[in-house]
């Protein structure tokens, strides 16, 4: 009974150990960012291997820090949040370590045409207020968009005729058409921008990806690649289409090359200089002369083709016309 009373002594005193810890070097303390660093050596002696020991010096190792720490914090100038009877909130003060971040910090997008005038120019952008009063309608509106403020012009029931404009020109057809120009002229702005940021991102200025009336193989195997690609993996582990090669496609869209070792097959590496030295002594060319013939006979049997269904057709339009006066005499005759 003795021995189990001291135990549970000891585990009761071993909950409510003092506030006080010694340390032979002070801890670094960064309190904004809650931040203790402890350079005094730990026993290497009760570190090695994997056990009970060890994870228990580990464990009080961080209580007696961590006690450090927070009583660092309750030397710091505190007030009641939210009145008296709010909780007690700590004034923490600015971070002196400098903390990493995990990734790089994102590009600044390229200015646009009117940015880079309005700098030139000095002008400077005022903030304009998303409501106006509406006269007509005599409520607060929209400045831009559905339901704006002064209706859209090319829908009123009346259009004022300009005193320079033509007097039989429909105003409304031309109000019409000035908008689809005006939404046009900003859209081809906008993909001009898109154009600009993708070129001062990359090297190498590509085409747009966006969809187009008539698009060739070429344009739709580059886009299903960027598709492709775009993923997580990089396309490791999406669906093969058909006809598709077994490697996933790079990023840039070329062939990977392949770099023999420098060091391994010794025979090898001698017989492709052998064999490149015996091409560049013999008198036979390299060039495959059949294969060459083959394709001129191709291309000289294709142009006659053409130039001869040129003639005919010529020569068709000329027979029917030359035949109609001969149907016209057959028939007075």
């Amino acid at each position: 009974v003795e021995a189990v009373l001291a135990a549970a002594e000891e585990q009761e005193a071993e909950k409510r150990r003092s506030i006080t810890v010694e340390k032979e070097l002070e801890l670094e303390y960064d309190l904004g960012n809650l931040l203790a660093v402890d350079r005094n050596p730990p026993p290497a002696a009760a570190l090695r291997g994997a056990g009970p020991q060890r994870e228990a010096l580990l464990r009080a190792l961080a209580r007696d820090n961590t006690q450090l720490l927070v009583s660092r914090l309750w030397e710091l100038p505190a007030e009641r949040a939210g009145g008296a009877g709010g909780p007690l909130v700590a004034q923490l003060p600015e971070p002196t370590f400098r903390l990493p971040r995990e990734k790089p910090p994102p590009k600044p997008r390229p200015p646009t045409r009117w940015e880079q005038f309005a700098r030139l120019k000095g002008i400077r952008r005022k903030k304009k207020t998303s409501l106006v009063w509406d006269e007509q309608a005599k409520e607060w509106r929209r400045r831009w968009g559905y339901r704006r403020a002064g209706g859209d012009p090319s829908r009123a029931w009346l259009a004022e005729v300009p005193a320079s404009a033509d007097p039989e020109e429909d105003q409304f057809a031309r109000l019409r058409r000035e908008k689809r120009e005006r939404v046009a002229r900003n859209e081809l702005n906008r993909l001009r921008n898109l154009a600009r940021a993708h070129r001062a991102g990359s090297a190498v200025p590509a085409a747009p990806l966006h969809p187009t009336g008539h698009q060739d193989r070429d344009e739709l195997r580059r886009v299903a690649r960027v598709a492709r690609v775009s993923t997580a993996s990089l396309g490791r582990f999406q669906p093969r289409l058909p006809k598709e090669s077994a490697e996933p496609p790079s990023r840039s869209g070329g062939k990977k090359r392949r770099f023999e070792p420098l060091l391994g097959n010794l025979a090898a590496e001698r017989s492709r200089q052998l064999e490149l030295l015996r091409d560049m002594g013999s008198k036979k060319p390299v060039l495959d002369i059949t294969r060459a013939v083959n394709k001129q006979l191709r291309q000289e049997e294709a142009e006659a083709a053409a130039n001869k269904g040129k003639k005919q057709s010529k020569r068709g339009k000329r027979g029917r016309r030359q035949q109609r006066p001969g149907r016209s005499g057959k028939k007075s005759g």
